[in-house]
């Protein structure tokens, strides 16, 4: 058993800002690559309106197109109950479907409008109905609280705010509770701090974090979650990512970057580094450019 678990979300967070539209056939090539390289607990779609966020309009086609792997999960991301029941249908006439679904919440006000058109109050409330909803329809469900470290619009985040809304989370017993770098402006004293205080406040319920490398802190971050007990990281391929709401959001953590940083810490992640760098070359091809992650460009060791 590994003692970190991997979430590769690529196919949804990693490709959800890029202008290249990846078709359904490139995106099921991105998820199959991924789990051969040993993922198995990955982001395959947004329910989002397709005006919203383009790279998303095939979320259904995506899912429908999945193997029914018995060891993987896979992941729908929603942000509203429309999204949620979109989510749900892919399940219909005992299709596979998701397994799982993600709810938002995020942790200031504006960005909440931005994204969602939500205040952060409202925001919680509706992942928590939506993870209520989830449960009754036999879905797992988590929830990410966004911006957690700092908002584009608003600037610092209030902590004691990030772990009120923890608090309140955690009385729907979510799978688990993210805290998101959303605009990557975190750093590892800040990280393990937020962390500590999440997990002193709510014990029960594993946390998982997502960080982007916008300001270069995104692998040390992910490190200081780590060492805070934190064993689930979400991570990109290539390092792509952002969000289409957040002005100069740049890529997620790679998962080349990271799988290379923990295993030269001698922590085993059950992914294999070599196909890794080959799929990531590939989506650069896609692309037409390199690809943020260091290890894509430089090479294991």
């Amino acid at each position: 058993m590994t003692e970190i678990e991997i979430v590769e979300v690529g196919a949804r967070d990693g490709l959800q800002n890029e202008k290249v539209i990846f078709d359904t056939e490139d995106k099921l090539k991105l998820i199959n690559d991924a789990i051969a390289a040993g993922a198995r607990r990955l982001e395959v779609a947004s329910f989002v309106h397709p005006k919203r966020v383009p790279q998303m309009a095939d979320a259904e086609a995506v899912i429908a197109g999945l193997d029914d792997n018995p060891e993987c999960t896979y992941i729908g991301l929603v942000l509203n109950k429309r999204g949620y029941f979109r989510a749900v249908e892919t399940k219909a006439g005992g299709k596979r479907g998701v397994d799982e679904v993600g709810a938002v919440a995020i942790a200031s006000d504006t960005f909440a409008e931005k994204n969602q058109g939500q205040t952060s109050a409202e925001s919680v409330e509706i992942s928590k109905d939506i993870v209520k909803l989830a449960k009754a329809d036999g879905l797992s469900a988590q929830i990410t609280i966004s911006a957690s470290f700092g908002c584009p619009f608003e600037g610092a985040v209030d902590a004691d705010h990030v772990i009120d809304m923890v608090k309140s989370i955690a009385e729907a017993e979510p799978r688990e509770i993210a805290l998101a770098d959303t605009i990557g402006v975190g750093g590892p004293g800040q990280v393990a701090d937020l962390f500590n205080r999440a997990r002193e406040a709510v014990p029960h319920i594993p946390f998982r974090a997502h960080f982007h490398n916008t300001r270069g802190t995104g692998i040390a971050n992910a490190w200081a979650a780590y060492q805070a007990g934190v064993h689930i990281l979400d991570a990109s391929i290539g390092g792509l990512g952002g969000c289409p709401f957040a002005p100069k959001a740049t890529g997620n953590i790679g998962t080349e970057d990271l799988v290379f940083m923990l295993e030269r810490s001698g922590i085993k992640t059950d992914l294999s580094l070599d196909q890794l760098i080959t799929l990531t070359e590939w989506v650069a091809e896609k692309l037409g450019r390199p690809t943020p992650s260091a290890v894509s460009q430089a090479g294991g060791f």
